[in-house]
């Protein structure tokens, strides 16, 4: 029977041509790696080596036998690769959604519902969430409509509703409400990673430009220190604490108000089958 651990020692003294080298490099005696190439040369029961007074070196067949046995590690390590990667897909809920604030919400519900998986997660357009869908690399997905399907469960899960957040003393902070065609135009701050609301506000205003920011906190300096207007949704209850002397005004296109689906395979329906999410079905 071949041992793995010969094998990598038996393709180290091909790279290293002696052995006391792949004895120094794997930190065991000389006498050891010894025993191991005479034990390879058993498992293959032919000989691998000439041998000449405190030398050996590869014969052909033995040199044949490297190349054989750097197939066999990179297929086992492969192999293994493979498992671990299949174990740890079966841990992992992966979530794609369309926008954050759903994404928080059911992150939220999951880690308390499916304690010991792993959660990933992560906000992209509503096409890169369907493809990821279709492709079968998402496990749940959140989408502002459902799909029919036989088997996929689509439900109702949130709601959301787009405000336009201003500086009291801004022109558009005399209007009660707005659309989208009325803000087309101005210059709005934007935060990266709205999946769902940048591609409609882009879509919506052809004509605006909009100051992306990336980190957190210079987005909420920026909206706190400019004139600039923002975008905010009624999932933040506490705008109003969190920028001072703004006022939002709803947007009252229908596309601003966005009910989110919650998106998942239905389970297969065999006694006693468990799902991945950890529900049993009896």
């Amino acid at each position: 029977m071949l041992d793995l651990n010969e094998l990598k020692q038996l393709v180290a003294f091909a790279d290293l041509g002696t052995l006391s080298k792949v004895a120094e490099e794997g930190h065991i005696s000389t006498p050891s790696i010894t025993r191991s190439m005479k034990n390879v040369e058993e498992s293959f029961g032919v000989p691998l080596f000439t041998r000449s007074k405190n030398r050996i070196a590869l014969n052909e067949t033995g040199r044949m036998a490297v190349e054989a046995a750097r197939r066999l590690l990179a297929e086992t390590e492969q192999a293994v690769r493979q498992v671990q990667e299949f174990d740890q897909r079966r841990r992992t809920l992966v979530v794609k959604s369309c926008a954050p604030a759903p994404l928080w919400e059911l992150l939220h519900k999951l880690s308390a519902s499916c304690p010991g998986m792993t959660i990933a997660s992560h906000i992209c357009p509503n096409e890169k969430v369907l493809e990821a869908w279709n492709e079968e690399k998402c496990d749940i997905a959140i989408l502002p409509f459902p799909l029919k399907d036989a088997v996929v469960e689509a439900e109702e899960f949130f709601h959301e509703k787009l405000f336009v957040c201003v500086p009291a003393g801004h022109e558009l902070a005399r209007h009660s409400s707005l659309t989208f065609a009325q803000i087309n135009g101005f210059n709005f701050l934007l935060r990266t990673e709205l999946g769902f609301w940048d591609a409609l506000c882009r879509q919506k205003m052809p004509a605006s430009r909009f100051l992306v920011q990336t980190d957190e906190f210079t987005f909420h300096e920026l909206v706190a220190s400019s004139s600039l207007p923002c975008f905010v949704t009624d999932y933040f209850k506490n705008t109003e604490e969190r920028y001072p002397g703004r006022v939002n005004i709803p947007l009252t296109d229908p596309e601003a108000d966005v009910t989110f689906y919650l998106i998942k395979r239905k389970p297969d329906k065999g006694p006693g089958s468990t799902c991945k999410f950890g529900w049993t079905v009896v």
